[in-house]
């Protein structure tokens, strides 16, 4: 990860509120956990200056990382938008998965056209336990795609999603993490010393925090 780039999306991020912080009154996610923070990078989308730099670091990050891809995947919903734009700044095809199956028609669960050995790259928008990216993941090998790896816009940094991409044997790169975004966040003053204790408890504990 560039610091310089991570800085600038996390000053992007919370300027635009794509990244909301409360650590007196909590969110509630999909999940259940109890969070200090909420992040939404379909904001950035309504952005332009903001969407575009997001995608020239992606595609930046891809290359150096990765090399060329044949193929660029993203994983729905979040991230369809996002792999679209890196794929036509790169010139790759695009295809997007889902989390399940289609209930009609042909009931896919990969829309676009993927073929056995072609090697990929997956996009994601942010990475919590990894646990709905990799499924990603693991559908695409099924078809006989090589998955080089993957890139996000931003991480929490959870040690539960090291380890889940460590034991999928997955690499993965983001743009911007919890640590970075919440020193920004205190250097433009949304954060109070007093609250970055709360914040990063919970990161340490994500799962019974708040219970």
């Amino acid at each position: 990860m560039e610091r310089d780039t991570a800085k600038l999306i996390a000053d992007h991020l919370l300027q635009i509120k794509a990244v909301k912080l409360q650590p007196n009154e909590p969110y509630t996610w999909a999940s259940g956990w109890k969070s200090p923070i909420y992040c939404d990078n379909r904001i950035t989308l309504s952005y332009p200056r903001i969407r575009t730099f997001i995608r020239q670091e992606l595609a930046k990050l891809i290359e150096n990382k990765f090399g060329r891809p044949d193929l660029i995947a993203g994983v729905a919903t979040a991230a369809i938008a996002q792999g679209a734009l890196v794929a036509e700044a790169l010139g790759l095809p695009f295809c997007y998965v889902r989390p399940k199956s289609k209930e009609h028609g042909l009931k896919n669960q990969i829309e676009g056209e993927v073929s056995p050995n072609q090697s990929c790259v997956v996009i994601e928008d942010l990475i919590s336990t990894g646990s709905s990216s990799l499924q990603a993941v693991e559908l695409l090998k099924a078809e006989g795609v090589v998955v080089k790896g993957m890139v996000s816009i931003f991480t929490y940094g959870f040690n539960i999603a090291e380890q889940n991409f460590k034991n999928a044997n997955c690499v993965f790169y983001s743009l911007c993490n919890y640590d970075i975004l919440i020193k920004q966040a205190q250097l433009s003053g949304q954060v109070k010393e007093s609250d970055l204790r709360t914040l990063m408890a919970w990161r340490q504990n994500p799962a019974e925090w708040g219970k």
